[in-house]
């Protein structure tokens, strides 16, 4: 059954064309992705389909009582409800059926009654739609919605205002879910979503039989959800039957095949057109004449144009600061919030790290729930705050880089092109320009404002900058928030090429997956460790029995707590984790001992000159290396029992 036919859609903003002679159909059931590049006119289109916006030219047409539900990226409540009087809203079309049912019961209460028959007929209509809809349990569906969105039960009666953006969105969220609707519209529904929730919103939606369209830049969570994509490139859309990395597939065969059409046209043309040259004004001028007619109706009607690719984020990231082999250790670390004396408050602890460690080349993906302290963790390592007991100790030579999710490092009053400037005076405008047009800024794009740009842009100007700044520990807070998915792909692939030690949060599972080799994950506020990707780490915790929660101890008692030991491997899938990580170790022992070799030459260079200086502080970093690859030998010995 077509849920809703698009013919023909065009849209204009002023002169500027969004896409053109849009077409397609959605059948029940259907799971589609909206993708493309940010500015494409992907939010254009679904509030076309909301009936939020309308159409220059082209038709839209939902089947006859179909229900649409759209969630939009910015989330406004038009009142102060409470969250669980904002979600009892969404069943209003639940309360309209049961009046209806109320209204009918003394009808078919009289047998005798004309109509009797078909008013019993209507009434039973109404019931099975009622009971489908769920009016019998709306309160366990309320609560079993707000629970894998990540509300607690005290949130529940909380006034909508109180509540923070990303609250407000998962609020949102829930509610647009719990209306149950015929064709169900998101429009980025995982952002401000953290892995749990990400989670329960893929497994419903896959076993929701709705139909759906969804704009995401997640794209783990299109390859899980959806079984056809939609994309709109260049003011036109494509459709391809299959999720996200079939898409990818199939784009990529398209574009080989109309490239192969346009070159052997082109290639055709230019034949024709030497022929045309070589005779027409001899023996064979007739032929000649005919074959120019030829190709001025294909030049006019059948004329391939070059296929176009999107123009793409050239990144770069260098580190030419070597650091010694450890980069980052925290011991007996408890990070939070000091309390306030004045108001007799008690320090707010968030998490505690003791026994993790960094070294060169490592990328190490950081893992929690929102709110379990990584952003805090971070600030705290480039010594924005000040940790409640430890220190973190950064290893030889090392320089971080930092990445703020919110952006905080830019001042949005500068322009683009002043921000680069600032964090690199000897810049110049003309290596500043050439710069941003890497990230995509050109012509009078770098004189814009900073807090007049989009998201998208902002994280190109903040990761412009982090090209410019040294350092060789980069740290970075959701790097891949608001950009689109060329944006993230470009991003991937600098990192991976990236020579230094890389911390990282994120929910971009995807992302992870393809940068991390380490995972830090939290439980129960504590930093734990897992040797490999996400995928794997998922596989872990999915045939791991998870630890009951425990009371987290008050702040008073963090010196006396014992540190927790990182995270042991479980006993599923033991030994292949047992060879990943003698794998790993024997690669750190082997990185160690090339590092040793290379200080006893320096040694031997600075005992030849007499350099006391020098001697003394190579000497210290030899004792630490020797230290570090005895601690190295004696766990590879342990594991390779």
């Amino acid at each position: 059954m077509t849920l809703l036919s698009v013919g023909g859609l065009t849209k204009y903003y002023g002169a500027e064309l969004i896409f053109k002679d849009v077409s397609f159909q959605v059948a029940k059931g259907d799971k589609i992705g909206l993708v493309g590049v940010n500015g494409a006119g992907k939010s254009t289109l679904l509030k076309m389909i909301a009936g939020l916006e309308a159409a220059d030219t082209g038709i839209l047409a939902p089947a006859r009582g179909t229900r649409v539900a759209y969630l939009a990226q910015e989330v406004r409540f038009p009142t102060d409800r409470t969250l669980w009087q904002e979600m009892e809203a969404a069943f209003l079309h639940l309360a309209d059926l049961q009046a209806e049912i109320t209204a009918l019961e003394p009808q078919i209460a009289d047998t005798a009654a004309p109509g009797w028959a078909q008013a019993m007929e209507h009434y039973g209509d109404l019931m099975a739609h009622f009971e489908h809809g769920g009016g019998y349990e709306i309160e366990p569906r309320i609560k079993r919605t707000l629970h894998g969105l990540g509300f607690t039960e005290a949130q529940h009666h909380q006034r909508l205002s109180q509540f923070s953006g990303g609250q407000k969105t998962r609020a949102a969220l829930a509610a647009t879910l719990l209306s149950d609707p015929d064709l169900l519209l998101l429009d980025e529904p995982t952002n401000h979503l953290d892995m749990q929730a990400l989670e329960w919103l893929e497994n419903f939606l896959r076993g929701w039989d709705g139909t759906l369209i969804v704009i995401s830049h997640d794209r783990y969570f299109l390859d899980r959800v959806t079984k056809r994509t939609l994309e709109i490139a260049f003011n036109v859309l494509e459709d391809y039957p299959g999720g996200y990395n079939k898409y990818l597939e199939l784009k990529a065969e398209r574009l080989e095949r109309r490239l192969k059409e346009f070159n052997a046209q082109q290639e055709f043309i230019a034949k024709t057109e030497e022929f045309i040259r070589r005779y027409k004004a001899g023996q064979r001028a007739r032929e000649a004449k005919g074959r120019e007619k030829r190709l001025d109706r294909l030049k006019r009607d059948e004329m391939i144009e070059r296929p176009k690719e999107q123009t793409k984020l050239r990144l770069f990231l260098d580190s030419k600061l070597r650091s010694g082999e450890l980069v980052l250790a925290l011991e007996g670390m408890v990070i939070g919030y000091p309390g306030d004396r004045r108001q007799d408050s008690e320090p707010r602890v968030l998490l505690r790290a003791d026994g993790m460690e960094i070294h060169r080349g490592e990328r190490v993906a950081l893992l929690g729930p929102n709110g379990s302290g990584k952003t805090t963790l971070l600030r705290t390592l480039i010594n924005e705050l000040t940790p409640l007991q430890g220190a973190p100790r950064l290893g030889h030579q090392v320089v971080i880089g930092y990445y703020a999710q919110g952006h905080d490092m830019l001042n949005m009053h500068a322009t683009v092109i002043a921000e680069l400037t600032r964090v690199s005076p000897g810049l110049g405008e003309p290596a500043a320009r050439n710069l941003l047009g890497r990230f995509l800024f050109s012509g009078d794009d770098v004189f814009k404002r900073v807090g007049d740009l989009s998201g998208g842009e902002r994280s190109r100007v903040a990761l412009a900058q982090l090209t410019l700044l040294p350092g060789n520990l980069l740290v970075l807070d959701e790097p891949t928030n608001h950009l689109d998915i060329g944006a993230r792909e470009a991003l991937e692939g600098v990192l991976k090429e990236y020579p230094g030690s890389i911390l990282f949060v994120s929910h971009d599972r995807y992302f992870i997956d393809a940068l991390a080799d380490k995972v830090w994950y939290v439980e129960q506020g504590r930093i734990r460790q897992f040797i490999g990707n996400y995928s794997e780490f998922s596989e872990h915790q999915a045939s791991t029995p998870q630890p009951a929660p425990q009371p987290e101890p008050r702040a008073e008692q963090a010196a006396s707590t014992q540190p927790s030991s990182p995270g042991r491997l479980p006993p599923t899938n033991e030994e292949k984790q047992r060879k990943r990580r003698l794998s790993a170790l024997e690669s750190e022992v082997a990185m160690l001992e090339q590092e040793l070799g290379r200080l006893r030459s320096a040694l031997d260079k600075a005992s030849a000159t007499q350099d006391v200086q020098k001697i003394t502080a190579l000497g210290k970093q030899y004792v630490e290396l020797e230290q570090l690859l005895a601690e190295k030998y004696q766990q590879w010995e342990q594991l390779a029992v």
